[in-house]
């Protein structure tokens, strides 16, 4: 005997709800430590020990130790202060630069939009580290240039989503409305326009923090970043390249943290992104 289908049987995979759980959780918990005094989960990330130089992970050294006796998990804890704080400090002058030159697109005249859109187009034509490097090789290496460069060299993302956005929202009734109404120009943006663009601003923010602190790792692990002995997980890697082959926890321990905080927050900013969008799965 044979039964027959109605209509075709589709297999639908749903990804782990888990994973977002455990990306968020697991960024909050390093924010946590970050925000919160350092001296609470770890000792001094300057303190020297010759005693115990290139000691492996133990009870007594969760990480182990560095080349000067320095314990890396209170580095690692230290340098998720200087690590976020760059990222997220980069990623506010991102997202409000453009924002406002998004705004300023989508509002001009033909030529000014034409000259702006082109100008995005050029920065985001550049892979985010060489363009951030070629910002920091001008502005001088540092923590002040660091955070410049990565916002200089993130903002087309911004840019385009308020652009886009902004040619929509002009277009709406109720803009339409206020223009006949006599509003002026300044409050028709402000009122009107710009609430109604940067709905998807800090969904773009979650995902261009972890590529911010990823930058900032690899610009720092290039020398253009804060310097040693400052606990910066990018210094830190470049501290421990000379050191892999004898004491590989100096480098690939902070490496693993810097990883899977990236994860974390593209992982959390992917689901706010289908949340945002109306998707489920």
């Amino acid at each position: 005997m044979t039964i027959a289908l109605d209509r075709p049987v589709s297999v639908r995979f749903r990804r782990p709800r888990g994973l977002g759980v455990a990306a968020a959780s697991g960024f909050l918990l390093l924010a946590f430590a970050a925000a919160v005094t350092p001296g609470l989960f770890a000792g001094d990330p300057l303190a020297a020990d010759p005693l115990h130089v290139l000691e492996p992970p133990s009870a007594a050294h969760w990480f182990g130790t560095d080349q000067l006796g320095r314990d890396v998990f209170d580095r690692v804890v230290h340098g998720a202060r200087h690590s976020l704080s760059i990222g997220i400090a980069a990623t506010l002058v991102a997202a409000g630069l453009g924002v406002l030159l998004g705004l300023l697109a989508g509002l001009s005249h033909r030529y000014a939009d034409e000259a702006l859109s082109r100008g995005f187009d050029a920065l985001a034509a550049f892979p985010l580290l060489l363009l951030a490097l070629l910002f920091v090789a001008v502005a001088g290496p540092g923590t002040v240039g660091l955070i410049v460069a990565i916002g200089i060299a993130t903002l087309p993302h911004y840019a385009r989503v308020v652009r886009s956005q902004t040619f929509v929202v002009r277009q709406a009734g109720y803009v339409t409305q206020a223009v006949a109404f006599g509003d002026s120009r300044t409050r028709l943006v402000l009122r009107h326009v710009l609430p109604n663009v940067i709905g998807p601003i800090p969904v773009l923010a979650v995902i261009g923090l972890g590529e911010a602190i990823l930058a900032a790792a690899g610009l720092s692990f290039l020398g253009m970043g804060p310097q040693p002995p400052s606990p910066e997980w990018g210094a830190m890697l470049s501290e421990g390249r000379g050191y892999l082959s004898i004491a590989w926890w100096t480098s690939i321990l902070p490496g693993v943290v810097v990883t899977l905080l990236v994860i974390s927050l593209t992982v959390v900013g992917r689901r706010l992104q289908r949340r945002f969008e109306g998707r489920t799965a």
